[in-house]
């Protein structure tokens, strides 16, 4: 007969030595990759449990994955830190914990006067078995009409109030960093650009018409690649 599992304990919070950080559930954590040449897996700590006598701590994290690792790929409206919380759970040794971070929302994130190592932003969830993302609609902006991404710098038509980027109107960013005021083709009276030299503001707002976003993200491809987290000991 085979010997039944010890029951495991809950823990409210757990100290990692090797970082002296103390981890709760809700927490966001970085974890060590099996390749130290890719980045450190980013997780969002769900429970932790320990057995009998305090040792052998596990952690459930639920993933967050980064663009390249879902369907379609990183896109270009993709920001560096963009991050998707996704389906996938997994129980693993809270020792594979290197540090502490922050995932932002896309609003808190936009705001930040500055963004540091550990700090991420999320606004999809992520399914990945079946590759789609909730919410399925987001706001789109420019020409292009996709999605923003917080690292590029747009500018504000002052007539229909929609977002640009530089190259889309034909303009480098050392231009668009001096305008003053700026009507878009559509807008201008002149049908022209009307440009003054000053600064332009370059978070949008989010008030801008909706696009689907799974058949931008997805790009016609089919199937889901296969992640696999695996973690160096």
């Amino acid at each position: 007969m085979a010997k039944a599992r010890a029951p495991r304990r809950p823990l409210e919070s757990y100290t990692v030595k090797h970082i002296n950080k103390t981890i709760k559930a809700g927490d966001c954590v970085l974890m060590r990759p099996a390749d130290q040449s890719n980045p450190q897996y980013v997780a969002r700590i769900e429970r932790i449990d320990a057995d009998a006598r305090g040792g052998n701590v596990k952690v459930l994290a639920r993933w967050y994955y980064r663009p390249e690792e879902s369907i379609g790929g990183r896109r270009q409206f993709h920001g560096s830190k963009e991050l998707f919380l996704s389906d996938h759970y997994d129980v693993q040794s809270a020792d594979t914990i290197e540090g502490k971070c922050t995932v932002h929302s896309f609003k808190s994130y936009t705001k930040l006067e500055a963004v540091g190592n550990d700090d991420f932003f999320c606004r999809f969830e992520y399914n990945s078995r079946t590759g789609a993302f909730n919410p399925d609609r987001v706001a789109v902006y420019c020409k292009c009409e996709m999605p923003y991404n917080p690292d590029d710098l747009m500018v504000q038509c002052e007539g229909c109030s929609d977002w640009f980027h530089p190259a889309c109107i034909e303009m480098t960013a050392e231009e668009a960093k001096r305008l003053d005021h700026f009507f878009c083709e559509s807008c201008s009276s002149e049908g022209q650009n009307k440009l003054q030299n000053s600064h332009s503001t370059t978070k949008p707002s989010d008030t801008k018409p909706a696009s689907v976003i799974n058949s931008i993200v997805s790009g016609g491809y089919k199937t889901t690649p296969e992640v696999k987290r695996v973690h160096k000991t």
